[in-house]
């Protein structure tokens, strides 16, 4: 068992045998290197928040609390000592910011409050040595604010929760079948009529019911240049996805054109597999040029997603117009056009400066060169892309969806997909193994995937979200020689559940959902992996890697 309650667990913790502590009172100050004045700034803030001190800036020999730049360390890499001050040591902002968080868990669950609740004992700090660093360079997590609008606040609440867990990529899925959430300015409509649909399916689609309830909602483009720069502050990357060729029903209710010829379509209101796509026009093409400008504009980031998964041909069969393009581009079926379609979008973006990132399904029709691939359909996606010599971030569906059911039974709030418990999300791996093959491409790192059709508000989303998300978390982070699940579950249920609440995160229980966290009479849609999984074999007659 660790002596140390921290989450996720560093690579090296050393205690002090004397067992001291360092008081903190209302003369502690801060100081710091220019290079680290971001993290100074962040942690004065945080920490002043919640003890009501000013901390003030002090010059490096009177402070109690310093940050030092060392161009020894590893970019998001610190080392943390505690003794009658406290030392901090990074050669990056990333890596002082993890220190001051790691700081703030070491003060206790009063430090996570954003008002003075001072601690029984006081502000002590243990006499500790702490050297740390992440094992993955992309530590992500997705959140749909598509299906379900999540309004801005929450968006930044979910970001600082995540940051106190480490994270650094937040995947912003903004677009699909049931809502646009983004104003562009050129094309209004799309929120216009794209941001709200008249109703939404109550639990699994496949029961036919609807809750009758108007929903919808969008973000002005300074509500998403404020989340970027509030991301940033906490050094975490965001990754705006704008949904193409599939789930884009949103976008043709508001421009009819974008779809097949003759369709009056209104805003998607039941959730799955949609057969309406963007027709492969010029227009289509052209118009999503223009949106993914004013994207770009706001969204620093090096990659944009433009999804590509799940994308039915139906429409294109049946339309003379789509097999025409087809037989013109000298593709060999209209299936191909989809690869097409990602192909030239991702061109467009390499004009702007950036990388298209898309789902493992693009690579079916060939990668752009530069994609970012998200595997999601288990790993051989991306081990194709890494084998192609792309950059690859695993997400599988049956180890990293966290709108998955937590537990078997009917106990848990629509119980959809895959049982993906906390113990089972502690013991994924980034990389099955491939018997030591060196791939050309780089696995970067993982993604959990929040997916909110069944999750309407933050609670539902921080339900699905935690304690799971702190697991996830630890795996992305930690040495895994040094992984032991009962000593994650004692650090949970010791102490970081309670910072957990104290950030009003409404988690879910270890033993199971408080009983205003069910919603019974909801029909859910209970799948099994292993089932699956052995169906798929019969189906073609071959086993690959994907658990």
């Amino acid at each position: 068992m660790t002596t140390h309650l921290l989450v996720p667990r560093p690579w090296s913790v050393i205690a002090e045998p004397s067992g001291e502590v360092l008081e903190l009172n209302s003369g502690t100050s801060l100081a710091s290197c220019p290079q680290l004045a971001g993290a100074r700034r962040w942690l004065a803030r945080a920490l002043g928040a919640a003890t009501g001190w000013d901390l003030p800036a002090a010059s490096a020999s009177g402070a109690t609390i310093t940050f030092a730049y060392d161009s020894s360390l590893a970019p998001e890499e610190y080392s943390l000592s505690i003794e009658r001050s406290v030392q901090i040591s990074a050669s990056s902002e990333a890596g002082a910011f993890y220190a001051a968080q790691t700081l703030l868990q070491l003060l206790g669950t009063s430090a996570f409050r954003q008002a003075s609740v001072a601690p029984a004992g006081g502000w002590q700090l243990p006499a500790v040595t702490i050297t740390d660093k992440p094992r993955f360079g992309y530590r992500g997590v997705m959140l749909d604010v598509a299906r379900h609008f999540q309004p801005k606040d929450d968006v930044l609440r979910f970001i600082e929760v995540a940051a106190m867990h480490k994270l650094n990529v937040l995947h912003l899925h903004l677009t699909d079948d049931q809502g646009w959430r983004i104003h562009i300015n050129r094309y209004p409509k799309l929120t216009e009529v794209g941001a709200w649909r008249r109703e939404s399916s109550l639990g699994a689609w496949r029961a036919g019911v609807f809750d009758g309830q108007p929903h919808g909602g969008f973000y002005s483009q300074d509500d998403l240049r404020e989340i970027v720069a509030f991301a940033a502050e906490r050094n975490i990357t965001v990754i705006p996805e704008i949904d193409v060729p599939g789930h884009s029903q949103a976008a043709i209710a508001a421009y009819p054109d974008l779809g097949p010829a003759g369709a009056a379509l209104e805003v998607w209101t039941r959730w799955g597999i949609n057969t309406t796509v963007l027709e492969p026009t010029d227009f289509a093409i052209t118009f999503y040029r223009h949106v993914l400008e004013e994207v770009a504009e706001i969204f620093p980031s090096p990659w944009i997603s433009l999804g590509g998964d799940e994308v039915p041909i139906d429409q294109w069969e049946s339309s003379a117009f789509a097999r025409q393009r087809a037989a013109e581009l000298g593709l060999g079926s209209v299936a191909e056009l989809h690869g097409w379609f990602i192909g030239q979008l991702a061109a467009h973006l390499h004009t702007l400066g950036r990388k298209c990132a898309a789902w493992d399904e693009v690579g079916d029709f060939g990668l752009p060169e530069g994609t970012l691939v998200h595997s999601w359909r288990g790993y051989q996606g991306g081990l194709d892309a890494l084998a192609g010599g792309h950059d690859v971030v695993m997400c599988p569906e049956h180890k990293l969806y966290l709108d998955h059911r937590q537990a078997d039974g009917d106990g848990e709030p629509v119980p959809v997909g895959f049982v993906t418990s906390l113990e089972a999300v502690y013991g994924f791996e980034p990389m099955p193994d491939t018997a030591g093959r060196d791939y050309p491409g780089r696995l970067l790192g993982a993604q959990a995937n929040i997916w909110t059709e069944h999750l309407p508000t933050a609670r539902h989303v921080d339900y699905a979200a935690y304690p799971r998300l702190s697991a996830i978390a630890e795996v992305f982070w930690s040495n895994p020689d040094h992984r032991d699940f009962s000593d994650f579950r004692h650090r949970l249920e010791s102490s970081h559940l309670d910072r957990l609440a104290a950030m009003g995160v409404a988690f879910r229980p270890l033993d199971g959902p408080h009983p205003w966290q069910q919603r019974p009479g909801i029909a859910g849609w209970k799948r099994d992996y292993e089932q699956e999984l052995r169906a798929s074999h019969a189906a073609v007659g071959v086993e690959g890697i994907t658990s």
